[in-house]
């Protein structure tokens, strides 16, 4: 399945009184990491909106362990990969590693989405051009 990396700085803003990273801050990384791979996928959310009635991929689920505290300042690593694939829905496990040692695993369930006939949110089959994409 498809697999992204990206290196990222820990800033001041990321990080409580205790100079650790606040957990909350970890989400929006993985977040991010999620447009990322679906960049390298050559599929950025922009082009999915672009798509009739395509709102994007919300997320419907997402869990965390940490194992090691990151720190103002610390080079991060973040590898996201798609780790399931079904007809609306598709899954991302996201591993940031810190100085080499794995530091948090987040897994994301996310639904391919767009808009019905009465403007509702509803969950959509994952096209197959994209699909192929997240199987590669």
């Amino acid at each position: 399945m498809f697999t992204h990396q990206r290196e990222l700085r820990i800033e001041w803003g990321d990080c409580d009184p205790a100079d650790i990273v606040f957990y909350p801050r970890y989400f929006a990384f993985f977040d991010a990491s999620t447009g990322a791979l679906f960049e390298a996928m050559g599929c950025s959310l922009r082009d999915v909106r672009r798509q009739a009635n395509q709102v994007g991929f919300p997320m419907v689920d997402t869990r965390s362990q940490f194992y090691k505290p990151s720190k103002y300042g610390d080079i991060v690593l973040i590898e996201s990969q798609i780790s399931e694939v079904g007809h609306a829905s598709f899954g991302i496990q996201h591993r940031l590693f810190n100085d080499g040692k794995l530091a948090v695993e987040c897994s994301e369930k996310r639904v391919w989405a767009g808009l019905n006939e009465q403007g509702e949110l509803k969950a959509q089959a994952i096209p197959d051009s994209v699909r192929k994409r997240m199987l590669a």
